[in-house]
């Protein structure tokens, strides 16, 4: 893959690194709402995932004129197609899986640079300021009419356990509730809720920074998730790892706490103590906002509340932003899902599975395609084996397709093709109900299954869609000639 431009380091130069790709990235100046309209626009572009149709895959959009919000910039989209996040990590796209694994397994430590060498603290708005407002400083998008206000979708929230000190990142719904007051969504077991427990437990508030518009490597590497990456793991070290280089932080000018210096945008403040907040309570709509899978959630009773004590930026910022059902979704949660499970299997059954796709219609989080190298009829239990060990490794993964090396794991006509021809339903379908699972699934209530004793947990399916090995030559593809096709085909590409 040729590159002119230098390994990224922070958002500008990925962006610069992706204009030399030809249909990647497009700038517009054509002014825009971000009520509704800018999500609006790309649904229909790139949004692709678990959108409804119409959708497709096109390139990350640089929107450059926000109606009321002069000088500020969104951009949506960003790793809206795994070519794009391949260009993004110098790698190519089918091994990003790998290449995500070595970083987990090659951490390195983030650093700390001094004011004038960080770049999200050029402008400084404090909200001790009679006029300040985030409402006005930040063009927050809401991605349809029924949301619960202005979101930011793609943000990380830096945090430190109030006991140990040790700080972690993660991606939350951030919903603006006021000029500076902001209502937080965490779903079970993430590890910033349990500092926020903690401090509550003390009657402390906890501080945290909230960081936007950021290096991809970093965002990619915030998006791991326990048990792969355990309470006292700092995600930005997978960042470092990816990039080569520590990931650069900075202490706050209004909290204690630490930002990240080259980010676009920085929002302080403090989760406050015994503090909760209706997610809808200036709209009444009922929704929160388009989750990952595919609908608009409901809007949480009571959420735990940021007061915002400051804001810094870049100048001419850019607020990084996602269409929340969409392909990004699928690349920003689901590359490391992939890496976690290829760890997971790899230190089981070294080289027994080959690749691992979390697909697009689980939001990146619920479906994975496990590829598996069968060497003996043992190993058709490995196979189911391997499995189960994704699902213990993911727990909010819902379902398992297995499949051989002969079908590819990304392609889902092929993927359907071996799910419909090495498959019998009352032979190789496995199911394991009363499961822990995830919130934001629909289906996953006592309403819709009256079975479930309560929301978010969910029966787990395995597919074992490989061909036995005693059968296997039963199951032989049809053998083509390998010929390169461009003297006839001079666009053919692979």
């Amino acid at each position: 893959m040729a590159n002119k431009t230098a390994t990224a380091h922070d958002l500008r130069s990925a962006l610069a690194r992706l204009a030399e790709h030809p249909g990647q990235l497009h700038t517009t100046s054509h002014p825009i709402d971000p009520k509704g309209e800018l999500a609006g626009v790309y649904k229909r572009v790139g949004a692709g995932g678990t959108v409804r149709r119409p959708t497709k895959l096109g390139p990350a959009i640089l929107f450059e004129n926000i109606k009321g919000y002069p000088g500020a910039r969104v951009l949506v989209g960003l790793l809206a197609s795994r070519e794009r996040v391949g260009i993004l990590m110098e790698t190519d796209p089918r091994q990003l899986t790998q290449r995500m694994a070595e970083a987990v397994r090659n951490p390195v430590e983030p650093v700390l640079v001094p004011a004038d060498q960080a770049p999200c603290q050029e402008v400084v708005h404090l909200a001790e300021s009679p006029d300040f407002d985030l409402r006005a400083l930040l063009p927050a998008p809401t991605n349809t009419d029924e949301d619960a206000g202005p979101y930011f979708c793609e943000a990380l929230v830096l945090g430190s356990d109030p006991e140990t000190g040790h700080s972690d990142v993660t991606i939350h719904r951030l919903c603006v509730q006021g000029r500076d007051e902001i209502s937080i969504f965490f779903a079970p077991g993430r590890h910033i809720d349990a500092f926020r427990e903690k401090a509550e437990k003390r009657g402390e508030a906890l501080p945290i920074s909230i960081n936007i518009g950021l290096d991809p490597a970093v965002c990619l590497g915030a998006s791991f998730e326990a048990p792969a990456t355990p309470l006292g793991f700092d995600e930005l070290t997978i960042g470092g790892s990816l990039r080569g280089a520590p990931v650069e932080l900075v202490e706050c000018v209004s909290v204690a706490q630490k930002a990240i210096a080259r980010a676009e945008i920085v929002i302080e403040g403090e989760i406050l103590p015994d503090v909760r907040v209706r997610e809808d309570q200036n709209t009444d709509t009922g929704h929160a906002m388009p989750e990952f899978p595919g609908c608009n959630g409901p809007a949480n009773p009571a959420l735990p509340l940021i007061k915002v004590t400051a804001i810094t930026t870049r100048r001419n910022p850019i607020v990084q932003t996602l269409v929340g059902p969409g392909e990004e979704h699928t690349n920003l949660a689901g590359i490391p899902t992939e890496a976690a499970i290829f760890n997971a299997c790899e230190r089981a059954f070294p080289g027994f599975v080959t690749q691992v796709h979390a697909h697009t219609a689980g939001g990146g989080k619920f479906l994975s395609i496990l590829q598996v190298r069968k060497r003996s009829a043992f190993e058709d239990g490995r196979a189911r084996q391997a499995a189960i060990l994704a699902l213990g490794t993911y727990a909010e993964l819902k379902h398992v397709v297995l499949v051989d090396e002969d079908v590819d794991p990304f392609d889902s006509d092929d993927v359907l093709w071996a799910m419909t021809n090495r498959f019998q339903a009352d032979k190789d379908l496995v199911v394991l109900p009363g499961v822990a699972g995830h919130v934001l699934d629909p289906s996953q209530t006592p309403a819709y299954n009256p079975a479930i004793p309560a929301k978010g947990v969910t029966a787990k399916l395995i597919y074992d869609a490989t061909k036995p090995y005693a059968l296997r030559e039963h199951f032989e593809r049809a053998k083509f000639r390998d010929v390169d096709p461009t003297p006839w085909y001079p666009d053919y590409r692979e």
